[in-house]
């Protein structure tokens, strides 16, 4: 048999049909929302959020496909302005022909404000049905204006028994692999090999297959560990920045650092170091934990955090490791607090929860004399004008009195927090149960 010279693998899988789409049932499955849209043709605006090779673009391929809309994809990295008002231009023009247009744009996190400004005319008139994709958190790299105008979609890492069908699917179906018995030794090297990305994992198999191919031999083929190595080249390519093992090492990282154990907090750092990944995200992270895991209990590990990152911004590799180096092992070794996040937590839960009341008439601010008037501010006690700076007041809404969200721990700094605290509203005994 003759190869011919084949698209990617990936790229001949793509699913051409809702039936032949693994993973995502909670938006592709029977009644769900996605699946809706597409059966019904009733079409919105909305981001795709997940990690990489998850089926972002094969689920606006699908609708496009599946509704009859004029399909028009732009990849974030090399379109601009330019390249979307031009599809703005086709889009009118559809439009007055009462035919759907569909944009889509593949990593939208990389427009800037003005680029994703160019949309919003378009997109909140109806003129076009924006799918934005991203593997980035829409919150962060999504402009207000056109997350308000859209809706948002999470996509799951693909599970094993996914990723798995996919293999099989390809190997029954693909003229090309289809040619051969293919016997996998283990799929679990192969998934972990690809980081939980369907593109790589097929596009994987492929360059395997290839490498084994030999024209005149049709006996089985064996696609071992050691056949997958010699083909990528790196026996070791277990951690992918936007699959499962990326999220597995960091948590397990967060986790040795919380659990106050530096020595595997330094493993796990080397793993992700070792394997290419952003030392400004593991400052980032570090910068987060100091607050939520340790807090009041050492306030300088924030402060400590904080430099770590400007100065690895500043520095750069190699020699960030030693800066990461040093403040993970301070915050591991640190006493350990998660007052503060549960309170601000408990505090919103109740935010949710109940009504917003009113602000007390003495702590509300009273610029004018009309408000002067109807009592703002009236009956405030300023503190500095008592004994030790403080005097017992009501500062919650009414109907909140005594409410208790911050329950310092008696760990490092932090009990001579608790302490003062108990020793202030000692009449209320409002922190005489610290943790």
């Amino acid at each position: 048999m003759k190869l011919e010279k084949y698209a990617p693998l990936a790229d001949r899988m793509r699913p051409q049909t809702p039936g032949e789409f693994f993973g995502q049932q909670h938006l592709m499955g029977g009644g769900k929302p996605l699946r809706k849209m597409l059966e019904s043709d009733v079409l919105s605006s909305f981001l795709l959020w997940g990690p990489p090779g998850t089926g972002k673009t094969t689920i606006a391929r699908l609708i496009a496909e599946h509704t009859g809309a004029d399909f028009h994809q732009l990849n974030a990295v090399s379109a601009g302005v330019k390249d979307v008002r031009a599809i703005l231009t086709v889009a009118e023009a559809n439009a007055e022909g009462n035919r759907k247009t569909i944009l889509f744009i593949d990593e939208i996190h990389r427009f800037n404000k003005a680029q994703q400004d160019a949309l919003l005319n378009a997109v909140e008139s109806g003129r076009i049905i924006f799918i934005g994709a991203t593997t980035e958190n829409p919150s962060f790299e999504v402009i207000p204006a056109l997350r308000s105008r859209t809706r948002i979609f999470v996509l799951n890492p693909l599970e094993k028994n996914d990723l798995i069908s996919i293999i099989k699917n390809a190997v029954s179906k693909d003229e090309k692999l289809s040619s051969r018995k293919i016997i996998f030794e283990d799929y679990d090297f192969m998934l972990m090999v690809s980081g939980g990305d369907a593109r790589v994992l097929l596009n994987t198999i492929e360059a395997v297959f290839d490498f084994l191919y030999k024209e005149d031999d049709s006996s089985e083929m064996q696609i071992t560990q050691e056949v997958i190595e010699t083909v990528i080249q790196k026996k070791n390519l277990l951690y992918d920045k936007g699959g499962e093992e990326h999220y597995n090492i960091i948590s397990a990282f967060i986790k040795s650092v919380r659990g106050s154990d530096p020595d595997a907090a330094l493993y796990w750092m080397a793993r992700m170091l070792a394997a290419g990944e952003d030392p400004l995200f593991i400052a980032r992270r570090l910068v987060v934990l100091a607050s939520e895991d340790i807090g009041n209990a050492a306030p300088n590990g924030l402060v400590l955090a904080e430099a770590c990152f400007s100065a690895v911004d500043k520095i750069g590799m190699p020699e960030s490791r030693i800066i990461l180096a040093q403040c993970v092992t301070y915050l591991a070794s640190s006493p350990k607090s998660n007052a503060a996040y549960l309170g601000i937590d408990a505090a919103l839960s109740d935010v949710e929860k109940y009504p917003l009341y009113a602000v007390p008439l003495h702590l509300r601010n009273a610029p004018t004399k009309l408000m002067k008037e109807y009592s703002y501010g009236k009956g405030y006690k300023y503190p500095h004008d008592f004994e030790n700076h403080f005097v017992e007041e009501n500062y919650f809404p009414t109907e909140l009195q005594g409410k208790q969200y911050y329950i310092p721990t008696s760990n490092g700094q932090e009990k001579n927090l608790l302490e003062r605290l108990k020793f202030l509203w000692r009449k209320l005994k409002k922190y005489d149960e610290g943790k």
